[in-house]
């Protein structure tokens, strides 16, 4: 009769093990960010270089939208975004829409991009909401995306009620209607 070792069952046994103590040591790490959850907090620069962090807009209808110059998906919603801006603005939506470029001319050796002029994308498309800049990608960590472009429409409780990776037509009824909804509500 042949004889069988328990060691492998064992080193798997151990894997999991330090799996589950890893995950219970920092819960968060592996958590999502997606709809339902309080969005987390943020700091990007405006294009004057002054630091704007999410919590600046605590209290109002906020979509944060996570895009590069070079990303074609991005350069389609974005005129989308701007007459959804227009139209509610006025009502309290907030834009963020924070460019994850390099510096501009400078290589983004992660992605093999080179870093674009945020300022005349957003003027080639007449913008008027305010755009951002994270060249450390660090906003790309704290909401766990998986590309650009990608959305995050959070209420005035501070809570993510709309996640959308890829491009999107924002003015379309369906967000128009989720805008209104959040505009209305009282915290």
């Amino acid at each position: 009769m042949a004889k069988h070792s328990s060691r492998p069952y064992a080193y798997t046994l151990l894997g999991i093990v330090l799996l589950v103590f890893l995950a219970w040591l920092n819960p968060g790490r592996f958590s999502a960010v997606a709809p339902g959850v309080a969005a987390p907090n943020f700091q990007a620069r405006d294009l004057d270089g002054n630091v704007v962090e999410l919590e600046d807009h605590q209290g109002k209808v906020v979509m944060v939208n996570i895009w590069a110059t070079w990303c074609a998906p991005c350069l389609e919603e974005m005129p989308s975004i701007e007459r959804l801006y227009k139209e509610f603005h006025s009502l309290g939506l907030e834009i963020m829409a924070v460019s994850v470029d390099a510096e501009s001319g400078q290589m983004d050796a992660l992605r093999n991009q080179l870093g674009g002029d945020i300022q005349a994308f957003g003027d080639s498309l007449s913008l008027t909401f305010p755009l951002l800049h994270d060249p450390s990608g660090s906003i790309e960590q704290i909401y766990k995306t998986t590309g650009v472009p990608e959305t995050f429409v959070i209420g005035r409780d501070g809570v993510i009620y709309k996640k959308v990776a890829g491009g999107t037509e924002w003015d379309a009824p369906e967000h128009k209607d989720l805008v209104k909804r959040l505009l209305e509500a009282t915290e």
